[in-house]
């Protein structure tokens, strides 16, 4: 496995502890279950696809894994946002578990892009 690959699932499983832990909070201490159970398929599919795309069965087939990885990344980043403007989350819990997402889509950006030039 190439290193940046391996650094995005180990990032990308540590994004989707916390998204759980976020989500149990957010059950019960916010009593809120509709946004962020949103939040927890989106942002446990991240690492989920990226495992998925190590037993690719071709380059295109990896790239097509990822690029859907990438898509409930941003997904993810979009119920960060509005759980944070309903008042469901603080600045800080939110500003923090929002910058592993935006490495997340970077790293996957960034693997995308190399992978369509080696294509």
């Amino acid at each position: 496995m190439v290193s940046s690959e391996k650094v995005v699932q180990e990032k990308s499983f540590s994004f989707a502890v916390r998204v759980v832990i976020l989500y149990k909070y957010l059950i019960t201490e916010r009593k809120e279950y509709v946004l962020s159970k949103q939040l927890l398929r989106s942002g446990a599919a991240v690492g989920a696809l990226i495992r998925d795309a190590e037993q690719a069965e071709s380059k295109a087939d990896f790239i097509h894994k990822l690029a859907i990885s990438l898509k409930e990344a941003s997904e993810s980043d979009y119920w960060l946002d509005l759980l944070y403007e309903t008042g469901y989350l603080e600045s800080k819990a939110c500003d923090s578990i929002k910058m592993d997402n935006i490495e997340l889509l970077k790293l996957l950006t960034s693997i995308i892009k190399t992978a369509k030039a080696n294509k």
